[in-house]
Parts: structure tokens; sequence; C-alpha cells
């Protein structure tokens, strides 16, 4: 009977915490999002007063345009090249990572390096790296007598795209590397000393052990994997502009090119509301076969 007063009385001020955040969240996040519904249905520039309602006339331009067919096709592209690159090499450091003795921390420290820094100073980085006429890749080619195979890197529209994934792969490849490496230092070693005695070689232990025993850490690196290429930018505003021609131009990039180069808002705010449905029916069918495979793991 006397403690229902106190936990009553702590409830209340539990609220009192979390309204300060909450209000916050609503005027920054819940407000914003309903008002952008409304956008998605109108004609605005994005600075002038006058907001004409079109209904579904927006959406009917994203399903004709061939140019957002195109942003369309290579996000898709660079999201599913992202998932499988960047986890197979994190997996792969995380193993590697794991087997050395010595200098560990050292190596940890190497290849995370890459993900504290920005996307913007990493497109410059990689701009100058692949540059035709001064680059670093081109000259390598040169050195070891492979000249035949320098290429604009960046304005070739064969390349400008695989140019952009595996710079990208090269500065998130260390982040997932981390949640597997956590992964592996929690499998018990007694599983592989049994394993090796019973005449199990590496390959065997890993298909057999590791790999099942990852199955929690790889949701969670496969999902942030695949939600961050879907809103890739960064780096196609400082490599590419979207270009050659639309050669790399996403979902989040005519978003941005269309709502602040075009001022039309309307039309760019209807495009994130395709991009939000389409990310959240991917995560949604993602979680759900992931879930599965660590249930029957």
């Amino acid at each position: 009977m006397i403690a229902q007063p106190k936990k009553k009385k702590w409830t209340n001020y539990a609220i009192w915490f979390i309204l300060p955040a909450f209000l916050l969240y609503t005027a920054f996040v819940i407000v914003p999002t309903l008002s952008s519904v409304y956008l998605s249905f109108t004609s605005w520039d994005g600075l002038s007063s006058n907001i004409r309602y079109i209904g579904f006339e927006n959406f009917r331009e994203i399903l004709s345009s061939p140019r957002v067919h195109n942003a369309l096709k290579n996000t898709l592209i660079f999201a599913f090249s992202l998932v499988i690159l960047e986890n197979a090499l994190a997996l792969l450091l995380a193993i590697l990572v794991d087997q050395v003795r010595w200098l560990r921390n050292f190596f940890r420290s190497i290849f995370y390096f890459p993900v504290l820094m920005s996307g913007i100073i990493m497109g410059f980085i990689w701009m100058i790296i692949m540059n035709y006429n001064f680059g670093v890749l081109n000259q390598l080619l040169d050195m070891i007598g492979l000249g035949s195979l320098k290429a604009d890197w960046l304005g070739d529209p064969d390349f400008a795209l695989i140019a952009i994934i595996l710079s990208t792969v090269w500065k998130a490849a260390g982040y997932y590397m981390v949640i597997y490496l956590a992964g592996l230092q929690g499998i018990p070693q007694e599983l592989h000393e049994a394993a090796s005695i019973d005449g199990a070689n590496r390959w065997q232990q890993f298909r057999s052990i590791t790999f099942p025993l990852l199955a929690g850490a790889m949701t969670v690196c496969l999902m942030l994997s695949m939600i961050g290429s879907l809103k890739i930018f960064d780096q196609i505003a400082v490599m590419t502009d979207g270009g050659p021609g639309f050669a790399t131009e996403t979902l989040t990039y005519i978003i941005y090119k269309v709502g602040f180069g075009e001022l039309r808002q309307g039309f760019g705010t209807a495009l994130s509301m395709v991009l939000f449905l389409l990310t959240l029916v991917i995560s949604l069918v993602q979680i759900k076969v992931l879930r599965k495979r660590e249930v029957q793991m």
C-alpha cells in the first residue's frame, strides 16, 4: 500500500524528464514529416508563400520520368553493391584482425580511421587519387606496366559509378569490421577447439561455427549498410556532382538537385516520400529474412 504512491510520484517526475525531448522531437521530426506529406501534393518553389495543391501530379511525373527511373536504378545498384562489398570486406578484416596476436589495437585503429573522416573529405581524397592526369591510381598503373588500363575514372560513365562504390567501401568497411570483431570475440573458443580435435579445418570451422554464430552481428551490419547506401550523398556531390551526365545520380541526389537547384520543392518532397517508402519496404523485408535466419541458426 505504501509503494503505490511512490511509484506514481516517480512516474510524474519521469514525464517531466521526457517532455522536453518529446517536444523537440515533435517540433523537428514529427511536424516536418507531416508537413512534407502535404507538400508532396503541391507545386511549391520553396521560397514563395504560394503553395498550390496539385494532387497526385508529382507522383505521376515520377512514374513517367526517365531521369527518376535512372536515379532509381543507380540507387539500387549502389545499395546492393555496397551491402555485399562492405560486409564481405568488413568480415574479412575482422577475421584477420582477430587472428593477430600483436598490435591488434593498432590494426583495428588503422582500418577504422576512414570511418572518422567526413564524406566530403573522403570524396576530395579519392577525386585526387582518381584524377586522369596526375592521379595516383593512373600513375601506379604506369609504374607497373599497365598503362593501357588507365581511365578517366570519374569522367567516364562506365567507371564513375564503380569508382564511387569502391571509395565508399573503403570508407565504411572499418565501421562494420568493429561490429563483426565484437561478434567474433563473443564466440566461445572451446567450440573451435572441439571442432579442431574432431578434424575440422579452418574453412569447415568458419562455415559451421563462426558464420552461424555471427547471425546477430550480420543482421545489424546488413541493415545499417543498406540504409546508409540508400541515402548516399556526400561522395556523389564531391566526386561527380551526379555526372557525367546523369550516370551517378541517385534518388537522394536528385531530391537535392530538384528541390534546391531547380526550386521544385513540391516535386522534391514527393521524391523523398518515394525514397522513404523504398527504404521502409526494403528494411522490413530484410529484417524478416535476417531474423528468420537468426532463429534457424
